[in-house]
């Protein structure tokens, strides 16, 4: 059941949590599901994030948009204080998308006493690619998704993508601990030109956005040449994306969908290659699931 109408800003949790139960009693009271659907984010809302509303709307009767920069999974000298706020501008995208509930907090309201001595940890593929540009990134973000998993109690949680191993290690954390609800995967949301949407690409020039189509087009080149193994899949992708000045590679390699651990060359089956890299100033990625008979 979705309802197109502007949605109910809350910035505590235990208002949160009583606005939840009025709505899963009234939902029940009228012979609906009163399922809730979580779509956890951190504003600057895009494209991207639309879809993922869209699609929890069509999960779920109930459905909760969390808006929070969370400063555990931010690094020395990322971009925390300069990440985009914009939370009037969001909650009127999300009036058109079907959300009930925004829910967004403020660090003390998530934080009380200061960053959390108790962290969940994201062990050693967290440390990897990402995780190994941003130390303690993904510690920072299980730690959040996992308080807001128990402040919201969704029976979905929806998440994108184009966050490759962000959907990988939560999926973990779900199985690891027996939390008791289900993830959705929604597909990569494009530009026009294959660049994946993000939050940051506002911060991209004229030519910095057309050296950054690049990275979209060499995992394209990949997928293609995935039939020939995995080197050459590699090789075709560094081709596309080693012939733009504008683009620093951080990292591309083809993983196994099941344990995130780079395959061997003569890896067959189905795998996943996973891309970063800094286009100008702004850090990309994106990634692509290949087929390597």
């Amino acid at each position: 059941m979705t309802v197109l109408t502007k949605p109910e800003v809350i910035d505590t949790i235990d208002e949160l949590r009583g606005q939840l139960c009025l709505a899963k009693q009234n939902v029940a009271a009228q012979g609906g599901d009163a399922h809730v659907v979580l779509v956890p984010t951190m504003g600057a809302l895009h494209a991207g994030h639309r879809a993922l509303v869209r699609r929890a709307a069509d999960l779920g009767a109930i459905v909760v948009v969390s808006i929070f920069v969370n400063p555990l999974q931010f690094g020395v000298n990322e971009d925390l204080d300069t990440y985009p706020r914009t939370l009037d501008a969001d909650v009127a995208v999300l009036a058109k998308e079907g959300a009930a509930f925004v829910f967004a907090p403020t660090i003390r309201e998530m934080y009380p006493d200061g960053a959390s001595s108790t962290r969940v940890t994201a062990g050693a593929i967290g440390s990897l690619y990402e995780g190994a540009a941003r130390p303690g990134h993904f510690d920072g973000m299980l730690t959040v998704v996992a308080k807001l998993f128990n402040i919201v109690e969704p029976d979905i949680a929806v998440f994108g993508q184009k966050d490759a191993q962000q959907v990988f290690l939560v999926e973990r954390m779900v199985a690891d601990l027996n939390l008791r609800l289900g993830i959705e995967v929604v597909p990569t949301v494009r530009e026009d030109n294959g660049l994946a949407l993000s939050s940051r690409n506002r911060n991209l020039d004229d030519p910095a956005r057309d050296a950054a189509r690049s990275l979209s087009v060499g995992l394209a080149a990949a997928a293609a040449a995935a039939s020939a193994g995995v080197p050459a899949a590699i090789v075709a992708a560094h081709a596309v994306i080693g012939a733009q000045p504008l683009v620093k590679l951080d990292y591309l390699v083809v993983v196994h969908p099941h344990t995130y651990l780079p395959v061997a060359d003569d890896y067959r089956g189905p795998a996943r290659m996973l891309v970063a890299a800094v286009v100008g100033s702004t850090r990309l990625i994106d990634n692509i699931a290949l087929d390597i008979p």
